[in-house]
């Protein structure tokens, strides 16, 4: 692996929360990342947006390390990602404490990946049991306050079939959020959900950005991404074509490719 050509300039990651630096990623013959550079502060909530294919969600995976890099460097908090420094070369990291960074990175798919046979409480101790060894008592105590969050306090005993795909989801972003994480991504957590039910799942994420939750967020949705977005990227073709503050992504577009996406979805 050729990961270490790309950190010519010394830079850490110390400044940011996440810190992608010239990430490079194929799947056999297909280029998926190419040269990818991305920084987000802790805080700040950033939106990716592009047609399908763009290498989105790839990225997203790439920075909890669900898929590995070909090249360049990606750090979380100031700490590398996957890998580790020895004697000056980068090795893979070992399995145990890359379970313990993602530990810290909430993830929420865009299938609800909740386990069918618990109850929803169950889904949110699950981790905070196992992974962090909370007793039980104070997992329970936890996990209904952040059902209370997410509204759904009523359904602690419900299955997942018994719930709706908005409630599954809700359910989903409360056991993310059971593990107190630093930084939450979203991947196209709404695409799967009937339109009725997109709006109480952005809810709960329009109130993690406002209660400062540094996120990431790929999203079809590009109301949420005008309204809360502190930054948002475009991409397209394995790159980021162009980066901006909202307001000026959405209505001063300087390159050709961002117009013509955002002409044909708004």
């Amino acid at each position: 692996m050729d990961i270490q050509q790309a950190n010519g300039n010394g830079i850490d990651g110390g400044t940011d929360m996440v810190r992608a630096e010239k990430i490079v990623k194929r799947f056999g013959n297909l280029l998926v990342l190419n040269g990818v550079d991305l920084s987000v502060k802790a805080g700040q909530v950033v939106v990716i947006i592009g047609p399908s294919g763009s290498g989105k969600t790839t990225l997203l995976r790439c920075i909890n390390h669900l898929e590995k890099i070909d090249s360049g460097r990606i750090y979380v908090q100031g700490q590398l990602v996957g890998y580790r420094e020895v004697n000056g070369r980068i090795v893979e990291e070992s399995e145990a404490n890359i379970a313990r960074m993602r530990s810290q990175i909430g993830f929420v798919f865009q299938r609800f990946n909740l386990f069918p046979h618990m109850t929803a409480l169950e889904n949110i101790i699950e981790a905070p049991i196992h992974v962090l060894h909370r007793s039980r008592s104070d997992a329970i105590e936890t996990a209904m306050i952040l059902l209370s969050k997410v509204g759904l306090e009523d359904k602690a005993n419900a299955y997942p079939h018994k719930l709706s795909g908005g409630q599954q989801q809700r359910v989903a972003i409360a056991r993310a959020l059971a593990m107190n994480p630093k930084l939450m991504l979203f991947d196209e957590a709404t695409s799967a959900l009937d339109p009725e039910l997109v709006g109480e799942v952005l809810k709960v994420m329009r109130q993690l950005a406002e209660e400062g939750m540094t996120m990431v967020v790929v999203t079809h949705e590009m109301g949420f991404a005008r309204e809360v977005a502190d930054h948002v990227i475009f991409m397209d073709k394995a790159s980021i074509v162009e980066q901006g503050p909202p307001e000026q992504i959405f209505d001063h577009p300087e390159n050709e490719r961002t117009r013509n996406f955002l002409r044909m979805i708004l």
